[in-house]
């Protein structure tokens, strides 16, 4: 939650949109520099709302909400940097959710190393009737994960990952090559 900043003008001072005959009054004036008071941050706020919703500049509380926003789920061990990485490529992970290239991006936030996508789909188009149709009859989706040395892999994360990503009505299976 944001919190309150002391002494923080209004840059709309309420007094200055009376009347000039009443501006002078004294108890006017007390009486509606406690509604100044009130309602500074909520002017600071909107004048700074662009702020909240860039994930380069976003405080750090917010960027979970913003997270929310576009269907992300952190992991405990991120640092902001990766955070805030995360958000800003959302729109671009959800444009190639469910393709090869979608599920290589999503598995290269979580792990370092080589990664190959092999599946049974494929969309093309014939100039002559009646020709051969692309992939093949039975769906299905192998990744290959070669983590780099230093890397620690957990499969059970990649599956996870995988399954988030990939078209439901597809199987996938996942293989770890360590070397």
């Amino acid at each position: 939650m944001r919190g309150a900043i002391p002494e923080l003008a209004s840059p709309f001072p309420l007094i200055h949109r009376l009347p000039a005959v009443l501006q002078d009054d004294d108890f006017l004036r007390r009486f509606l520099s406690g509604f100044d008071e009130a309602l500074a941050p909520i002017f600071l706020s909107l004048d700074t709302l662009s702020c909240y919703v860039d994930p380069e500049l976003a405080p750090a509380d917010f960027l979970d909400w913003l997270a929310q926003w576009v269907g992300i789920e952190f992991e405990d061990g991120w640092s902001l940097e990766q955070r805030r990485e995360m958000v800003a490529g959302a729109v671009r992970m959800h444009q190639r959710r469910g393709t090869a290239a979608g599920i290589a991006d999503a598995l290269r936030l979580v792990v370092a190393g080589e990664i190959t996508i092999t599946e049974s789909g494929a969309a093309a188009w014939s100039g002559q009737h009646g020709g051969e149709l692309p992939g093949e009859a039975s769906p299905r989706l192998h990744v290959r994960v070669r983590p780099a040395a230093e890397a620690r892999i957990d499969l059970a994360r990649l599956e996870a990952v995988v399954a988030a990503v990939k078209p439901a009505h597809i199987p996938h299976t996942v293989e770890l090559v360590e070397d």
